[in-house]
């Protein structure tokens, strides 16, 4: 990697083989499968590899394993260079993979193979993200206000819960906003106001853990974990009453959407079910890991980058009529590259997969691979967007300015959170997340809320089930100097 962000031909050469070793049948993918959640933690599981082999492409077994994916085996790409090839669909087939190695029920999502497990070559497919695509297109204009309304709450409660001397929970608060914000942005009806009450979050919360179960660990021992979350999938039948309810908000919500959905060909209930999972599991889960992420790397910049994102945001949102607009919001260069920056270093999906269509090479930055038509392809994000061979020596460091001027434009290419280059566009043809726009629009908007209300704040950061997890310690109003944004 040069230093202006482009890459070397380092890896030119003759395809040789992918070094690693997958171990003996059962005992060694249980055994790998102890290294990632207890033993080393998933970090350290794929760099002990790549140091173990000398190689950023190897051969490893990946969670779950026995006896809850038929194969464990990954040819695993861990750095900058190598990591695209999963994106690219004329090489690698991207059926049933969301999930990677093994594929929750059917039963979850109603009968249904949703958009995320098909492959961009399945009819169905284009049907779905043009539904999202007009979805999105058609509620735009809803995001900021609805944003706005919902998160200025949000911390309102925060500063009430500091008075009283706690620490208030940013992710319990989250959940119940991000839930509320999404049914309001997307549909205009408040999930609080229809029959699911307050119980929306709660039944997503529980619906998404019976799929993503097989990737995450509880903190319980092992003894316990391991049968229980890592081994079996959960019956589905516990978590039909919840599902149930949350199909019935989308579909009295969503009436506009699911219209829409019919005239592009697609079944009415077919198209909820889609609804319900892009929205749910796309777009709340995501927010679930995204907006603590983003909200820890900011509290943990320091005041003196909060002076700056202050002087920004308040300067373009003064420009602005006092209002935040997507015109003052585009002006706001370190407040994009601060989102990109918690992006890259925390992507709310760090795993990746495809597999191989054909035989083909893979080049790292160091040399040129051979992989074999049916090979399952797997991609650990964090290597790959924390590659010291791009990024430099503050490569797993947050620099919050890194993506400001020309020359750090250049290196967003290198920003893979979305299933894609973050310079590229998702479109019916690619896995690419088709709400990648607004994630970083809403993380903005996080970050602009924080700063029109506060001068600075302070939070204490640790571990939550999906991420990160953060508690306000303190928040210093705005000076008299700051503007009281519409």
């Amino acid at each position: 990697m040069n230093p202006n962000g482009m890459e070397s031909g380092e890896g030119s050469g003759v395809p040789r083989e992918v070094p690693g070793s997958y171990g003996l049948p059962y005992v060694s993918a249980i055994r790998d499968r102890l290294d990632f959640y207890y033993n080393q933690g998933q970090d350290k599981y794929f760099e002990s590899r790549v140091h173990k082999y000398g190689s950023t492409v190897v051969r490893i077994n990946v969670p779950p394993g026995p006896f809850m994916a038929r194969d464990p085996r990954v040819v695993a790409v861990l750095d900058a260079k190598s990591f695209p090839v999963l994106f690219d669909v004329t090489k690698v087939e991207k059926k049933d993979l969301f999930t990677g190695t093994y594929m929750p029920s059917t039963s979850l999502t109603g009968g249904y193979r949703v958009c995320s497990y098909l492959d961009p070559a399945e009819p169905t497919h284009a049907k779905v993200k043009q539904m999202l695509f007009s979805l999105l297109a058609s509620r735009k204009d809803a995001v900021i206000p609805a944003f706005r309304t919902h998160f200025s709450s949000l911390l309102a409660t925060v500063e009430s819960q500091l008075l009283l001397s706690g620490k208030p929970d940013f992710n319990k608060l989250n959940d119940a906003t991000s839930f509320e914000f999404i049914g309001d942005a997307y549909f205009g009806v408040l999930p609080s106001a229809s029959d699911l009450g307050a119980t929306g979050p709660a039944k997503a919360a529980k619906w998404l853990i019976w799929q993503l179960h097989p990737l995450v660990t509880l903190g319980l021992p092992k003894i316990l974990e391991e049968p229980l979350l890592h081994t079996f999938h959960l019956p589905p039948f516990l978590v039909s009453r919840d599902y149930k309810a949350l199909y019935s908000y989308f579909f009295a919500a969503a009436t506009e959407a699911l219209d829409n959905a019919e005239s592009l060909g697609l079944k009415r209930d077919e198209a909820c079910h889609n609804l319900l999972f892009a929205t749910v599991f796309n777009s709340y889960g995501g927010l679930k890991v995204l907006l603590p992420g983003v909200l820890s790397r900011i509290a943990s910049a320091g005041e003196k980058f909060h002076q700056n994102l202050v002087k920004e945001i308040r300067g373009a949102v003064a420009d602005a009529g006092g209002k935040v607009t997507m015109a003052a919001l585009e002006k706001m260069e370190l407040t994009k590259s601060a989102v990109w920056e918690a992006l890259r270093l925390d992507p709310p999906v760090k795993f990746q997969y495809g597999r191989a269509k054909t035989d083909l090479t893979i080049e790292s930055h160091d040399a040129v691979f051979a992989v074999k038509k049916g090979e399952m392809l797997f991609g650990y994000q964090p290597c790959a967007t924390k590659d010291p061979r791009v990024f430099g020596a503050t490569a797993a460091q947050f620099v919050g300015d890194r993506f400001v001027g020309e020359e750090g434009s250049k290196l967003l290419r290198y920003v893979y959170w979305s299933n894609g280059r973050e310079t590229d566009s998702p479109s019916v043809a690619n896995k690419q997340c088709p709400g990648k726009n607004l994630v970083v629009l809403v993380g903005r908007l996080l970050v602009v809320e924080l700063f029109l209300r506060y001068d600075t704040f302070a939070a204490e950061v640790g571990t939550d089930l999906l991420g990160t997890k953060v508690e306000f310690t303190a928040v210093t109003k705005a000076t008299s100097g700051g503007p009281d944004a519409a």
